[in-house]
């Protein structure tokens, strides 16, 4: 009985093509890089406070209108570049926050009570704050020394575990998920706060860890099917591709969902402006890594393996006997992988359901393929009763 998608997809028998998507989401990431690089060197970005410097002023009214605050900052010879917008406390009171230059704590008393007076309430009850641009770049040195010293552990970590090719395509997919998150921030022009950096070092991590499993599986099956030689690596890792597809896509819908729990109640509902900063980098960042995982980090170390003489070899090899296309697919019996796995299924070779069906064409002994199929274990021997 044939089963379904999903069922297959449980089982490890899917058979996803990745490499011949390769192409396609490669030009679609190469275009939306780009689109960020342009985006972050002309727009650049939307900078809170903490980073921009200046005085911000925060009015718990109901009545306080936008058009009002302006008009106060205005009479203050500060409206230029100021930022006035309404948010919801967790309370469910009314907060206008008011985000202008950087003013002395005689203007900034003047203002707020000016601002108290529109607003119908105490001056006391205005909060004011005011904060020096220098606070912000050093946060932004941290962020950025953090960043620089975290790729480099990383890419020496992965180098000793597994090989520098891992490590230099690991990068590329981390810098590809950092590029498209502050893109997408400078493209919509939403505001960058510190919380959103913590976000984006927070990405990396995820981003590598998806980067990572991909990565190990691929090098089990390098190990199991390099001893027949006749598979290339664009077949050993379309094969771990499909086999960690299924993880993949828990992994990041359980990442997800508290997440955009925290954007839609909390940074929406609520207006926690802070819970919407970290949320939202945080679901973009996420999807990005896992995205990046699949098509990114893997075919950027294919295009590297492709060219070691081992796997230079056996695609010659390959393309000269006219089985470059069995070279480059690993069959499963049970996936829509068409005719090959049918016909290996219906000839009674004693392979389990999920197994690796080896290709006819390849003309290799059942004994050099002992290691492709699952042996039963050997019954133990009983002892002569008394």
């Amino acid at each position: 009985m044939a089963r379904g998608p999903l069922a297959r997809l449980y089982r490890n028998e899917n058979d996803y093509d990745f490499p011949k998507s390769w192409k396609i989401f490669g030009a679609i990431s190469a275009v939306l890089v780009v689109v960020s690089i342009v985006s972050l060197l002309t727009r650049g970005f939307e900078l809170s406070i903490d980073f921009e410097g200046g005085s911000v002023w925060e009015v718990p009214s109901a009545k306080l209108t936008v058009a009002q605050a302006r008009e106060v900052l205005k009479g203050a010879d500060k409206d230029s570049g100021a930022k006035v917008q309404t948010v919801t406390d967790a309370n469910g009171k009314r907060i206008v926050r008011i985000q202008a230059a950087e003013s002395s704590p005689a203007e900034s008393q003047k203002i707020a009570a000016a601002l108290a007076e529109k607003a119908g309430v105490k001056d006391d009850d205005v909060g004011t704050n005011t904060v020096g641009p220098s606070w912000g770049s050093t946060i932004t040195g941290q962020a950025i020394r953090a960043l620089v010293v975290f790729l480099i552990v990383i890419a020496a970590y992965i180098s000793w575990q597994l090989e520098w090719r891992m490590a230099v395509s690991a990068i590329i997919a981390v810098i590809h998920d950092v590029l498209l998150t502050v893109g997408f921030y400078s493209l919509f022009g939403f505001e960058v706060t510190p919380a959103t950096v913590i976000s984006v070092l927070t990405i990396l991590g995820f981003s590598l860890y998806d980067t990572v499993v991909v990565y190990d599986r691929v090098r089990e099956n390098a190990a199991r099917y390099d001893r027949a030689g006749h598979y290339t690596y664009t077949a050993m890792m379309r094969r771990s591709l499909n086999q960690v597809l299924m993880r993949s896509f828990n992994t990041t819908l359980v990442a997800m969902i508290p997440v955009v729990a925290i954007l839609v109640v909390g940074g929406i509902v609520a207006g926690q402006s802070v819970l919407m900063d970290f949320s939202l980098a945080l679901v973009v960042g996420i999807f990005a890594g896992a995205y990046s995982s699949l098509e990114v980090a893997a075919s950027v170390v294919v295009w590297l393996k492709e060219r070691e003489s081992k796997y230079a070899r056996i695609r010659e090899r390959a393309r000269e006997r006219g089985t470059e296309a069995e070279a480059d697919h690993i069959p499963v019996l049970g996936a829509a992988s068409g005719p090959k796995a049918s016909a290996a299924a219906a000839s009674g070779t004693p392979v389990a359901s999920g197994a690796i069906v080896s290709p006819a064409s390849h003309s290799v002994s059942d004994k050099a393929l002992q290691y492709q199929r699952p042996t039963p274990p050997r019954p133990r021997k009983q002892g002569k009763r008394r």
